[in-house]
């Protein structure tokens, strides 16, 4: 019954191609081995079992992005903040980058001077993704892009503080500049590859291509006041049956998010890392756990588990999985290639900033987690922390 499930394929190689950084040539490589203990989850253990990939998902890349012909243009609701800066960008555009083309999702409220993009197999290309709003709007736009590369990935703040927007609408006019000159570089955030299995191992859903998450999945029970039963597979090993209200598995990007409420650790992006987080777990002695990247790691529905287990990836609802099924995740070959704010502010320019959007620096991610999170700030640090604002 196995043998009619493919392989997974790991990735041999890295290429970058017309700055989308996708990982290419790749083989397949057959599961390596089949334990024979816990004999009662041997079709689950077989089909989390992987070999290691060949070398760890690079996700810091000092590549610079290519002067694009085509911009995708995500928001918020549109709000009149948001339909005052879309207008303003719209004419900026096409007033100092004509035969440039804008694109914009194919929604009620399309801008005027924008055309309809829609995503699929037969979408047109785009060559920059520009985001309008905070965080959600980002995860967003990576779900649009679920099968293949994801272009370049340019992110303005609308007054949002947010690990992910380098940016504030105020700036956008420069950083267009610097994308279009190619002095930008860009940071590959991870992303996962989720597939979802039945209690027959068959994958389930018509949909072929893996579901793309950038920040999170998370198992959770729901509405159930009943705590889920879940094995844990590492590698085809199984780790723990966990009994818990759900667990979380996330990348390094979305470690500052639904885990770290959860008392997950908090993972630098350019490291390639799955964490494994409980939620609220009966066991005192369930910690935290972070793999290399190049694990797979399968969580399946218990037996004894009296509900079935409800599915959220980046925030949305997408599943349900009963007893007996299984999500298999693993790192996904397209990263989120966002591009980074010290490589576009001047060094003059720094003591110029909004909130949320500090100087650049060599490591945006350290400002980032003193500004925003207040990283082990005492009352007294935190004083001279809003002193140092003003």
């Amino acid at each position: 019954m196995f043998s009619s499930i493919p392989h997974p394929v790991y990735p041999q190689a890295l290429r970058c191609l017309s700055s989308r950084c996708i990982l290419s040539k790749t083989t397949l490589v057959p599961a390596s081995r089949t334990l024979n203990r816990f004999p009662t989850h041997a079709r689950t253990r077989q089909l989390a079992t992987s070999s290691k990939s060949s070398f760890p998902l690079p996700p810091l890349t000092k590549l610079t992005v290519d002067r694009p012909k085509s911009i995708l243009i995500v928001n918020k609701l549109r709000t009149q903040p948001v339909i005052l800066a879309i207008d303003a960008f719209l004419e900026h555009v096409h007033a100092t980058y004509p035969g440039v083309r804008v694109f914009h999702e194919d929604r009620p409220d399309i801008p005027h001077g924008a055309e309809v993009w829609k995503p699929g197999p037969n979408a047109e290309k785009i060559g920059l993704v520009v985001t309008l709003g905070g965080d959600g709007t980002i995860l967003h736009a990576s779900s649009l892009f679920s099968a293949g590369a994801v272009p370049p990935v340019l992110s303005f703040s609308m007054g949002t503080l947010g690990f992910l927007l380098p940016f504030h609408i105020d700036d956008f006019a420069k950083a267009l500049e610097c994308v279009f000159e190619g002095k930008a570089t860009i940071l590959n955030r991870m992303r996962l590859a989720c597939n979802f299995y039945n209690k027959d191992l068959a994958k389930k859903g018509n949909d072929g291509d893996d579901w793309q998450v950038m920040n999170e999945i998370a198992l959770h029970r729901g509405s159930s006041p009943h705590l889920n039963t879940i094995d844990i597979f590492v590698d085809g090993q199984h780790l723990t049956e966990a009994v818990s209200d759900g667990l979380i598995v996330s990348t390094p990007t979305g470690s500052t998010a639904y885990s770290l409420s959860a008392g997950g650790p908090i993972v630098h992006p350019s490291l390639s890392a799955l964490v494994l987080t409980p939620i609220c777990p009966r066991s005192l002695s369930f910690r935290p756990l972070v793999f290399p990247a190049s694990s797979v790691i399968t969580l399946r529905i218990g037996d004894r588990s009296r509900s079935p287990a409800g599915v959220s990836m980046d925030g949305r609802t997408s599943h349900i999985l009963n007893p007996g099924e299984c999500v298999s995740v693993q790192a996904s070959p397209y990263p989120v290639p966002c591009i980074n704010r010290s490589s576009i502010i001047e060094p003059g320019d720094e003591g110029e900033h909004h909130e949320g959007a500090g100087p650049g620096k060599d490591d945006d991610w350290v400002r980032d987690i003193n500004n925003l999170l207040q990283y082990n700030a005492t009352f007294r640090s935190k004083a001279l922390l809003r002193h140092s604002r003003t």
